[in-house]
């Protein structure tokens, strides 16, 4: 394991990068990538879950541009607005997260398909309540409708707008199920990729646990 203060030296850097692109980070993703698992940010204070499954998603990137500065003002605007609907939609939201970190801090290392109808649920909960808020898209919109005619469930991550996608995948999924949505995902004009998230954060390889081609293109670098 990394020591603790160099984990913090790594994730200091990783969020003068952040900065760089975004201008005021939150300063989770820089966070996640360092310590992996998943946090709980709230009111500028970032907290580990105590443990958290691997789970296996897509994620789908839908080439439509957007600005994160933009889409904070917007919803800002719908605040000032509305608060007496936007108050109760933000209350929502942190009470979906809340239960989705209850859920998946009582989900064992290697969680069955039983564990995961709830967390489906809490995925198209929180996407309407995005979208309500002003950040969602209509190519997030068909992604979702693409997945769910493949009985899948899918929510927008980072600031929306466009952007990305994440699609939950039991562990039963099939490899012909996850095919079948990646094509319809890229006959849309998205890109896909299947992965995982509550990986380890930073690792250090060595070179003969690298392939031929990672070593190529760190050569490249």
């Amino acid at each position: 394991r990394w020591p603790e203060d160099e984990l913090t030296l790594i994730n200091n850097w990783a969020f003068q990068g952040e900065r760089v692109i975004h201008g005021n980070p939150s300063g989770v993703d820089n966070a996640v990538g360092t310590w992996g698992g998943a946090l709980r940010y709230q009111s500028g204070q970032i907290t580990p879950f105590k443990r958290v499954p691997m789970l296996r998603i897509l994620l789908t990137n839908t080439k439509v541009p957007r600005s994160t500065k933009v889409l904070v003002a917007t919803v800002k605007e719908k605040m000032v607005k509305f608060p007496a609907i936007m108050n109760p939609v933000l209350d929502s939201i942190d009470a979906v997260s809340r239960e989705c970190q209850r859920l998946l801090e009582a989900m064992p290392a290697d969680p069955s398909p039983d564990c995961y109808p709830v967390l489906e649920e809490l995925f198209d909960i929180n996407q309407h309540h995005l979208n309500v808020m002003g950040v969602g898209h209509p190519s997030l919109d068909r992604l979702c409708r693409v997945t769910a005619s493949h009985g899948l469930h899918s929510k927008l991550t980072g600031a929306g707008g466009g952007g990305c996608g994440i699609t939950l995948l039991r562990p039963d999924t099939s490899a012909a199920a996850v095919e079948a949505a990646k094509r319809d995902l890229c006959a849309c004009g998205f890109e896909c990729w299947e992965t995982n998230i509550g990986a380890p954060g930073v690792t250090l390889h060595s070179s003969s646990s690298l392939s031929a081609r990672v070593l190529h293109e760190l050569a490249q670098s």
